[in-house]
């Protein structure tokens, strides 16, 4: 049986007349598809797999619905419905996200990524209003319209996967919450085609032209919805006096197609930014909390921050009393912001911790599972002993006790060998970071000093890597809370 890979080369030959001679695998986001750039010489193409039937029926169908009314969506060049296979045209890498991403900091945000914002802004018009008019929406998947039974999916979402990991709250009166904001938003016209997913991420490009792309889950639904997804895509993090201009150079682009109160629509709007955010914050625990997905989880304090401005300065008048307390105490989660991602991302981390088995080994919030799990109590416990039971790892009369220890000292020196040989592999195959954890029974003395003896050694035979240390017990660093 062919791969799939090997069905989209078969597929891109019966396209352009010849095997590929240059295949890349394009980086995974959140779903299960899988996209791959095949070339032979000067010729391009996107190929894509993807098991959901429905889903792919969706985008192909939406595709050709938005090219014949001039909308800048990539071309269909083939496709292969029995092998869930498609080829599409190359639009390149370059993403107003990664614009933004690039540019140089504390310069503000150009003029031509703003302008670049507008022409987006300009372009979602015609999609929702437009094209939308004469949309299939019998095509959509996985539901028609964004309604009642979306928006709760979407509220449950954020209920199991972030809120319930963080915040108590009383299930029964935060449904009784979700049904006013669910009422309140259903007042919101919705005869318009909702993309779902518009974001900076799904916009390329090319020439200088905004062309888009990921709208196989829009359905029918509000305008507001879109715009709330763009302007407060938590990543893009786009000052908030920018985004109220944005906003209002949508709403002229609107207002010729559209009549509808700009009061009432921008009320609507942040009701819809405070959905979004949740349902965003749904998506960043599940695929970073309990995936470890490091994108996801670094995006986390990014939507907080979203929060934390809605909480300030958004008032939808709304009898709220168990969802407003619960994400005013998210919104002042700060253990988000321990992770450091751009260290992770630019140089090799090993993080290593100590901790206290009877609170259970740390959570790896990198997303790479964990590493090493080193056990101190076979080893000498100077906590048995009273005279060194106000003492910790880190003082001289413990690190005098345990170093000149021979179970300790062949302990540490095979813990090295071990971690050494994961450092040199892993950054030499350009992996970003190791977890090593030794844990003991109070978490105090023997896993304590284990971890300060080896980041030691680690940084004086590895002196480009980063070391980071962390002490659950001594520290109480409340990332590592399971």
């Amino acid at each position: 049986m062919k791969s799939d890979l090997e069905n989209l080369k078969e597929l891109f030959k019966q396209w352009s007349g010849n095997f590929p001679d240059n295949v890349t695998v394009i980086p995974p986001s959140g779903s299960e598809r899988r996209y791959f750039r095949l070339k032979y010489q000067g010729v391009s193409a996107i190929g894509a797999w993807n098991p959901v039937k429905e889903e792919n029926s969706a985008f192909l169908h939406f595709t050709r619905h938005f090219l014949t009314y001039g909308l800048h969506v990539p071309s269909i060049y083939s496709f292969d419905p029995e092998n869930n296979i498609y080829l599409i045209e190359d639009l390149g890498d370059t993403s107003l996200f990664s614009l933004l991403e690039n540019k140089p900091p504390d310069t503000g945000i150009p003029q031509e990524i703003i302008r670049l914002y507008q022409e987006s802004l300009r372009e979602l018009v015609r999609f929702q209003v437009k094209a939308g008019k004469s949309l299939d929406y019998n095509y959509c998947y996985p539901h028609s319209s964004f309604d009642t039974r979306s928006m709760k999916w979407d509220l449950n979402y954020f209920k199991y996967y972030f809120l319930k990991l963080h915040v108590p709250f009383h299930e029964g009166k935060l449904e009784d919450d979700f049904d006013t904001l669910v009422n309140y938003l259903n007042n919101a016209e919705s005869d318009y085609f909702m993309y779902r997913d518009f974001q900076s991420r799904n916009i390329l490009v090319k020439g200088g032209i905004p062309y888009f792309i990921d709208y196989q889950g829009g359905r029918r639904g509000p305008l507001q919805y879109d715009i709330a997804s763009l302007l407060f895509q938590v990543k893009a993090d786009l000052p908030f006096p920018l985004r109220e201009e944005l906003l209002d150079f949508y709403f002229s682009e609107l207002s010729p197609f559209v009549r509808t109160d700009q009061a009432t629509f921008k009320k609507q709007y942040y009701g819809f930014v405070l959905i979004r955010l949740l349902q965003v914050l749904g998506a960043y625990g599940f695929r970073g909390l309990i995936e470890k997905k490091l994108h996801f989880l670094s995006s986390i304090p990014f939507a907080l921050k979203n929060l934390d401005w809605w909480l300030t300065h958004v008032d939808l008048q709304l009898n709220l009393p168990e969802l407003l307390p619960a994400i005013k105490s998210m919104a002042g989660l700060e253990k988000y912001q321990k992770v450091d991602v751009q260290s992770m991302a630019g140089k090799f981390t090993v993080l290593i911790n100590s901790f206290s088995y009877k609170h259970g080994i740390p959570d790896d919030l990198s997303g790479h599972g964990g590493g090493f799990v080193f056990d101190c109590r076979a080893l000498p416990n100077p906590g048995r002993e009273e005279r060194y039971r106000v003492f910790n790892g880190k003082e001289k009369i413990i690190i005098d006790y345990l170093r000149n220890s021979p179970e300790v000292i062949d302990f540490l020196k095979g813990a090295e060998k071990l971690v050494s040989q994961s450092v040199e592999n892993y950054t030499g195959r350009g992996f970003s970071r190791l977890m090593v954890s030794f844990g003991c029974t109070g978490g105090q003395h023997r896993s304590v000093y284990c971890a300060e003896s080896l980041a030691s050694r680690l940084k004086q035979k590895y002196p480009q890597i980063i070391i980071e240390i962390a002490h659950k017990m001594l520290d109480g660093l409340q990332k590592f809370k399971r």
